[in-house]
């Protein structure tokens, strides 16, 4: 009985992880629209802080990771819990400053731009991929399927990593950009 309850559960928890993918997935295409309306305020210091977020979320992952390595349960999920609650204020940061301000072109020349275009496409894809993921290995583990979130996490975990890393390291890149 205490399974079904179990699976139940998880399947609301995975229901809700793809529709908050959607509708995250919904906000980035819109986003990209030409039409820009700051209502009056400057969001221009938004990049540094969501790329500050970032940062502070991959070290989070790293501490996660060295957690569940030393069997640190609690701790474990402690930073990823951090680490979700800081990806979604990035997330509602990085939404608002693209909502209200004009795209940033990369002014960097020579080879340095292909390293530029090829980190960002690459983060742009599996961060857009990535979400449901997340939140699904998410479910599982808060539901203590250990199995299950062990074979999903080995592969989720080193992708939201690289994501979490090269956010800032392409904000990095834009900076000089920046008018």
């Amino acid at each position: 009985m205490r399974q079904i309850v179990i699976d139940r559960k998880l399947k609301r928890m995975d229901w809700a992880a793809y529709i908050v993918s959607a509708i995250v997935i919904f906000l980035v295409v819109v986003m990209r629209m030409p039409q820009k309306n700051n209502f009056g305020f400057d969001f221009s210091w938004l990049p540094p802080f969501y790329s500050t977020l970032n940062a502070i979320v991959a070290v989070c992952l790293l501490i996660a990771l060295y957690f569940i390595k030393k069997k640190n349960i609690a701790r474990h999920k402690a930073f990823i819990l951090v680490a979700l609650v800081l990806s979604a204020l990035f997330l509602l940061c990085y939404v608002v400053y693209h909502f209200t301000t004009p795209e940033t072109k990369y002014c960097g020349v020579g080879s340095i731009r292909y390293v530029y275009f090829f980190l960002l496409i690459t983060h742009i894809i599996l961060a857009g991929v990535i979400l449901p993921f997340i939140l699904i290995t998410f479910n599982r583990g808060i539901l203590m399927q250990v199995a299950k979130h062990k074979a999903f996490a080995r592969w989720v975990y080193p992708l939201w990593l690289y994501v979490a890393i090269t956010g800032p390291i392409i904000y990095l890149m834009l900076k000089p950009c920046y008018q």
